[in-house]
């Protein structure tokens, strides 16, 4: 791990973060707070673009490394941690780990609610 690799993924998460918050606070805003849209529209977009920038730079090498550290861990790092989560399920199912790729997604998905579950219970209490 070079140190300009983890400057070149910071800026990329510092404008993905930025970028959530200010998407994320439009939605929320137009939509209401009756279901997540902002949240599900940020985790959406981010896996689409993710699956598409994997696709230009490691399949077909159209983008370089720099540049996917910068947009693929570093942008949409910050933008949101669902777009690896499915491209990483999405690439199990495609090297026929079927088991593991639904183990992935929906196991994610359960984990994450059972933690943010406990997390509201523990800072209830505290």
């Amino acid at each position: 791990m070079r140190a300009s690799d983890v400057l070149i993924v910071a800026a990329g998460g510092a404008i993905g973060a930025a970028a959530r918050y200010a998407v994320g606070g439009w939605l929320a805003d137009r939509f209401g707070p009756m279901f997540p849209w902002h949240t599900f529209v940020i985790n959406i977009t981010g896996a689409f673009l993710l699956g598409m920038l994997v696709a230009l730079s490691v399949e077909r090498g159209i983008v370089p490394q720099a540049w996917r550290l910068a947009l693929g861990v570093g942008v949409l790092g910050g933008y949101t941690t669902f777009s690896t989560l499915s491209y990483e399920s999405v690439a199990l199912l495609s090297d026929g780990a079927y088991a593991l790729g639904l183990a992935n997604m929906f196991g994610s998905g359960m984990a994450g609610l059972v933690a943010a579950w406990l997390g509201l219970a523990a800072g209830r209490v505290i």
